[in-house]
């Protein structure tokens, strides 16, 4: 099974950051503006349009306040196995990490998931810029 693990640091407060993370219907507007285009909620789950046109159903597992802690999950044809969670650590007052974790499967999607994770690193970076000079 393939795992992707992104830690990214950002200049936010984690309450804010986390506040964007745990709005589910809101990625595209809160998150990862760009490159998600378009996001409904669907009961559990969200349809999310990404920028390159593919979509995808994601499942909300668990929502978690006390951990800051999302659990989403993707089930389709192509994908046999598909579980991330995405964390929000403190790092002081002022900073904090989003610690994004996929697991999945087949093995021979891991190379484009983890591209797209690049490409949605860049969207969050853009939502939470680094302070200025």
């Amino acid at each position: 099974m393939a795992s992707i693990h992104t830690d990214i640091p950002l200049n936010a407060p984690a309450r804010d950051v986390w506040d964007a993370v745990r709005d589910f219907g809101a990625l595209h507007e809160r998150l990862a503006p760009g490159f998600v285009t378009a996001c409904t909620l669907e009961a559990d789950a969200r349809i999310v349009t990404f920028a390159n046109g593919s979509v995808a159903r994601e499942i909300l597992v668990d929502c978690d306040d006390a951990r800051q802690r999302l659990v989403y999950a993707i089930n389709n044809e192509r994908l046999k196995h598909y579980s991330a969670s995405v964390q929000v650590i403190a790092d002081g007052e002022r900073k904090c990490r989003l610690v994004w974790i996929i697991d999945m499967l087949p093995n021979e999607l891991a190379a484009y998931v983890e591209g797209q994770t690049k490409e949605a690193v860049v969207a969050i970076y853009k939502a939470f810029p680094p302070a200025a000079a």
